[in-house]
């Protein structure tokens, strides 16, 4: 079966929450626009999010309210769309394999876009025993073993963008001390490793373009996995980045260090105790033994859209720690 035609009426999954926000505000922004978009959405979001659904409303966007497990209301939501694009959260990630099957027999929709936003699932043969990963890869599993799937009635592409810069580079996590973090007010730094560990970061803002330019270049991005980024970075120039921005000193920052030895400890401990945050010391090992680096990244071949820089991120994290209100409203302005 030839290519699927370009995608010009997507639905969105998690369109309001942590990265969705951000896909959907670039779908939605997109020039030339899509013929349209709409979003399926719970009505505990629609009570919840009144603003960002208004906003939506606003910019012509669709909504169509509904359970996930809710067949019909699903299928109703097909109706007339082409692409789909799941933003769904990490809990949420299984809910995909269904969507999947309703798709993979829907006559219009034609191409998916599953959750893959953030690490590399399948980055080399140990990716497979991650515990962070085992959702993903069921996803990829079931979705690359549809009949539809293999007769090219339905297309898919895995966006892979590494970790979020924000989060990343943000304040170190409650439960998680020890596995990284940046506090602006108080002037301290945490460090996996040497600090001269390269790290592969895609931005929020970034992650949106980057999907819509994959949108506008589906035939290079059929049936395949984009390894893409805004930058790349080590520790020590984050934290570089941070003194010059606060117009501070590096012996006004109190800096400290968490080896390998001791990260992979702490994750170790984690699971064992049922930390809810253990993925996240598991996430950040995977980053420091270099499983976001390749030979080269695929933007290119995605029209090499503009990308946000280190600069930019850093300034976004100082904002958010010191003006926290007004972060909150460039985070979900559409």
């Amino acid at each position: 079966m030839p290519p699927q035609p370009s995608p010009q009426n997507i639905l969105i999954f998690g369109a309001t929450g942590t990265i969705g926000a951000y896909i959907t505000s670039a779908i939605v922004s997109a020039q030339p626009p899509f013929q349209r978009v709409a979003i399926y959405t719970t009505a505990s979001t629609v009570s919840k999010k009144a603003a960002q659904i208004a906003a939506l409303k606003e910019k012509s966007v669709e909504i169509f309210v509904g359970d996930v497990a809710d067949e019909s209301a699903i299928l109703d939501a097909f109706k007339g769309i082409d692409t789909i694009v799941s933003a769904l959260g990490r809990p949420a990630l299984p809910l995909q394999t269904r969507l999947l099957t309703l798709a993979a027999d829907c006559p219009g929709v034609t191409r998916f876009y599953p959750s893959e936003f953030g690490t590399d699932v399948a980055f080399d043969a140990s990716s497979a025993a991650e515990p962070t990963h085992q959702a993903k890869l069921a996803v990829r599993a079931h979705l690359e073993g549809l009949e539809a799937v293999r007769t090219g009635k339905l297309e898919y592409a895995y966006l892979v963008t590494g970790p979020y810069a924000e989060m990343a580079m943000g304040r170190e996590v409650e439960g998680a001390e020890g596995a990284g973090g940046f506090e602006v007010e108080g002037r301290r730094a945490r460090v996996v490793g040497d600090g001269e560990g390269r790290v592969a970061y895609t931005t929020m803002r970034d992650v949106g373009t980057l999907l819509v330019a994959a949108l506008r270049h589906p035939h290079v991005s059929r049936n395949r996995a984009l390894k893409v980024n805004s930058f790349t970075t080590t520790p020590h120039q984050i934290l570089a980045e941070f003194v010059r921005q606060t117009g501070t000193r590096d012996a006004d920052w109190k800096v400290e260090y968490t080896s390998m030895t001791d990260l992979e400890r702490l994750e170790k401990e984690a699971w064992e105790a049922g930390n809810p945050a253990a993925g996240l010391f598991t996430l950040r090992r995977i980053w420091a033994q270099g499983k976001t680096l390749y030979e080269r990244r695929d933007n290119g071949v995605l029209g090499e859209p503009e990308m946000e820089t280190l600069e930019a991120v850093v300034g976004r994290v100082i904002e958010a720690q010191t003006r926290p209100e007004t972060a909150v409203l460039h985070r979900h302005q559409l």
